[in-house]
């Protein structure tokens, strides 16, 4: 095994620490990367949001229950994919978590080949999001960079308004407007309207 696993963050949130044991001997031998918590609370204080990772909680907990914990990352928008550990007779309550977004449930005495394959399918959404989030703050740091008057402009372009239409809207000249183009091609580092268009839909899409 490598000093550095190399397949993942997993953060494992449960009150029983027999079963937090048992799942980071088991995820550390398959070379995750295993940080445990003993309660909802202690988890949400220490969320990096900034690691890529995904979650497995057990759904009945002393304080927040996994149920109540889904709801507070729903709250901060967090894309954090979650299985949730569940014992005989949560199966309903389970399949709530499902609608909000959960990946999945398994129930105990859970199959370890079940809850590693589980652990791999959330990591790979987890890995997507990621890259959503950190392309979506590229395009807002660039989008950043235009003054409002160019935020104008970039709006009626991505709408199909020429030149003498934007011109029109806003009360300035054509080559006011061709100028303005020329600087927001240049802060958003794009060759083309179409790479234009891709930033600006992109954004408006996040949004």
């Amino acid at each position: 095994m490598s000093l550095i696993p190399k397949k993942g963050n997993v953060y494992v949130v449960d009150d029983d620490e027999a079963v937090r044991d048992s799942l980071q001997w088991l995820l550390e031998g398959k070379d995750y990367r295993v940080k445990c918590f003993d309660s909802a609370e202690a988890f949400l204080a220490r969320l990096d949001t900034r690691e890529v990772a995904c979650l497995i909680c057990d759904i009945r907990m002393d304080g927040m229950s996994g149920l109540e914990l889904q709801d507070k990352l729903i709250e901060k928008r967090s894309p954090l994919p979650i299985v949730f550990i569940t014992g005989h007779g949560d199966v309903p309550m389970a399949v709530t978590t499902m609608k909000k977004g959960a990946i999945d449930f398994i129930e105990k005495p859970f199959k370890e080949d079940e809850l590693v394959s589980l652990v791999e399918r959330m990591l790979e959404r987890a890995r997507e999001a990621f890259a959503t989030q950190q392309e979506a703050a590229s395009r807002d740091a660039l989008l950043s960079r235009l003054t409002s008057r160019e935020a104008q402009v970039l709006e009626r372009i991505v709408a199909g308004r020429l030149n003498k239409q934007i011109a029109d809207d806003l009360g300035i000249s054509i080559k006011t407007v061709e100028a303005h183009r020329a600087n927001i091609m240049e802060k958003l580092n794009a060759n083309t309207v179409a790479d234009l268009l891709k930033i600006a839909l992109g954004a408006t899409a996040k949004a």
